[in-house]
């Protein structure tokens, strides 16, 4: 079953206020059955409760909250880059859809194991990620002047330097969530919901991944709510 006869994915700029604006327009045109977004519970909590990690609470952690750190102030660092907190139009979704009253899944991955897996990374993209987190080495501006353009620059960029590193955060989590977004569509079909939609709010560089796994396979995985 071609399953993004159900589903729509929003591909976002994580730190574009124009994303955010795009997210809700969306749900209040289409008015959807569900929606989902690339949150586990755990940074939902943290996303919802404005809560963030200090660099003491990196270290009490050890490596994986060192990592957990790293990324953080990357995404940091494009914020002030594009003029937005990361995770505004997740914020944006998580908003709109209380107040339609629509349920809200989230579809990520659970960070800790995510981070488990960084943890295993090949040595040499630990210490360019490190070097990242601080700022030195990723530049953020390229030549286009295209925000747009120059975040699928990084992409590109990103996985030329860090295969392991895709692999882990973009890829497998591509598989993780359109599973994920399968079940959903599955349990309202079950439920009796003729024509389920449900939008599906996504970082920009997991859209195309995503929309191709929703067109392959049955394969379910369990999802939160």
């Amino acid at each position: 079953m071609n399953y993004l006869r159900y589903v729509k994915v929003i591909g976002t700029m994580h730190v574009s206020p124009k994303s955010r604006e795009e997210v809700i327009r969306t749900i209040l045109e289409e008015r959807p059955t569900a929606i989902a977004v690339e949150l586990d519970r755990a940074r939902f909590l943290a996303m919802t409760e404005n809560v963030s990690l200090s660099v003491g609470d990196a270290l009490r952690l050890g490596r994986k909250g060192l990592i957990n750190y790293a990324l953080a102030k990357v995404e940091e660092r494009l914020g002030e880059t594009f003029g937005m907190a990361p995770g505004g139009e997740m914020m944006g979704a998580i908003e709109t859809a209380r107040a339609l009253g629509v349920p809200l899944y989230l579809i990520d991955e659970d960070i800790n194991l995510i981070l488990a897996k960084l943890s295993r990374a090949p040595l040499r993209e630990k210490l360019l990620l490190a070097l990242e987190g601080l700022s030195v080495f990723l530049p953020l501006r390229s030549e286009m002047g295209n925000p747009l353009e120059e975040y699928r620059w990084m992409m590109l960029e990103f996985r030329r330097r860090y295969p392991y590193l895709y692999r882990v955060l973009v890829e497998e989590r591509n598989e993780i969530m359109a599973r994920n977004l399968r079940a959903i569509v599955d349990s309202l079909l079950s439920a009796g919901v003729k024509k389920p939609r449900v939008i599906a709010v996504v970082g920009l560089g997991h859209k195309a991944g995503i929309e191709r796994l929703l067109e392959e396979g049955t394969a379910r995985i369990h999802f939160q709510f």
